[in-house]
């Protein structure tokens, strides 16, 4: 599988690290070079230094070849516009961004994006361990 990630942050980067150890051909897309550092000294995969929601930078980054993109920044609003972008530009076929604001999910959904919510997670993991 071709996986295009934005972001260089500790998720991010664990999800390249996962997907690359698991043979998959990853692109991480960061906006600030130091954040590739977290990156294994073995990573196989390609990093591009770069703002996500530029059309230019992400055909650069292959996307108008990758199965999916993964948008992991803290930003909401720029998540969910790399993702729109790779969704409705590129065609992408998998896109899934991260969002912090729940009250976004619903509309989130309505723009026929797939939204993690790492707050909800967490929460649903908490409880799901209470009932052990």
């Amino acid at each position: 599988m071709n996986v295009v990630i934005m972001g260089s942050g500790r998720v991010a980067s664990e999800l390249a690290t996962l997907l690359d150890e698991e043979g998959h051909k990853v692109t991480v897309i960061g906006i600030e070079s130091f954040g590739f550092d977290k990156l294994p000294a073995d990573f196989h995969g390609k990093t591009v230094l770069g703002d996500a929601t530029d059309e230019g930078l992400l055909r650069k980054a292959g996307l108008q070849s990758a199965d999916a993109f993964i948008a992991l920044t803290r930003d909401d609003n720029r998540n969910a516009m790399a993702a729109q972008i790779a969704k409705h530009i590129f065609g992408v076929r998998k896109v899934m961004c991260r969002i912090y604001d729940l009250r976004r999910e619903e509309f989130y959904k309505a723009l026929g994006l797939e939204a993690i919510s790492p707050i909800n997670v967490f929460a649903r993991l908490v409880r799901g361990r209470l009932e052990e």
